[in-house]
């Protein structure tokens, strides 16, 4: 009688070097994933990948509209088109990001069940498409920019890759931990729209953080603050670049990205049982 074997695959509770080689090793289908994300949202559409462009501009033009001519808030004297914007680009990668990663498990639950790969791929695919949005909407910044003659420091060109890549640690963090809940607890998909619109208004991207006065600091739990500030400081030259700030937002950012990881590997065995 031949001994039978039975192979079972079983994702580890943490991240190891070998779930770093796996990934590079189905590096592919973050592509795939990617493409397939992009195709979707704009399959049908008259104007295509410009509602990149679109979506912050008329954000822009609204929040320009309301709070910066009839309420009058203040934008650290500089036009408030282009303070509202700089703000914008930041916060729609981080907003866009967070929903679509912490949704991604439950709109590919028929591949979960059906085919092995590193789950981590989805939510990273579902964040990579948001570097091409960020990346196109930064035209309509170049061209404001050119508008109203402000010429970014050499500082604050530089530190744009960080400030996004800390945005990036943000989102996909909290994505992470939010889309091993969401597999089991759907509440998340419905909770998820009022938390986001609730954190804009915590978040300085409709004014600046300074309007909070001795309060300012409650602002500085937010990590998106230390990015949207510096955004601003380094282009907008608005006020010095709060370094000790933007290092607090950056080792938030971290921390978050793995405790974030850390969850979703602890529940990850169980997403093909239970979604």
């Amino acid at each position: 009688m031949e001994a039978t074997h039975t192979t079972v695959i079983q994702p580890k509770k943490t991240l190891s070097l070998s779930d770093i080689k796996e990934l590079w090793k189905y590096r592919e289908l973050i592509y795939f994933f990617s493409w397939k994300d992009i195709k979707v949202r704009y399959k049908q559409t008259l104007i295509g990948g410009l509602w990149a462009i679109f979506q912050p501009f008329i954000t822009m033009v609204v929040f320009t509209v309301f709070f910066g001519r009839l309420v009058g808030i203040p934008s650290d004297n500089v036009p408030y088109p282009i303070f509202v914007y700089v703000g914008l680009l930041f916060w729609q990668f981080f907003s866009s990001a967070l929903s679509d990663t912490s949704n991604t498990l439950v709109t590919n639950q028929a591949i979960i069940t059906k085919v092995y790969f590193p789950r981590l791929i989805l939510p990273l695919s579902a964040v990579v498409t948001k570097f091409l949005d960020f990346a196109i909407a930064t035209i309509i910044l170049a061209g404001m920019m050119i508008y109203y003659h402000y010429v970014p420091s050499i500082v604050g060109v530089l530190i744009l890759p960080i400030l996004l890549l800390i945005t990036f640690f943000a989102s996909t963090g909290l994505g992470l931990f939010l889309a091993a809940i969401n597999v089991k607890y759907r509440d998340v998909r419905y909770a998820l729209p009022f938390f986001i619109q609730i954190l804009l208004f915590v978040t300085p991207v409709i004014y600046p953080a300074s309007i909070a006065g001795k309060y300012s600091w409650l602002l500085a739990l937010n990590p998106m603050t230390g990015v949207i500030q510096t955004a601003r400081a380094g282009l907008l030259h608005t006020t010095p670049i709060n370094w000790e700030l933007l290092g607090l937002s950056a080792l938030a950012c971290v921390v978050m990205m793995i405790v974030g990881i850390l969850y979703f590997k602890i529940v990850e065995r169980y997403f093909a049982d239970i979604i």
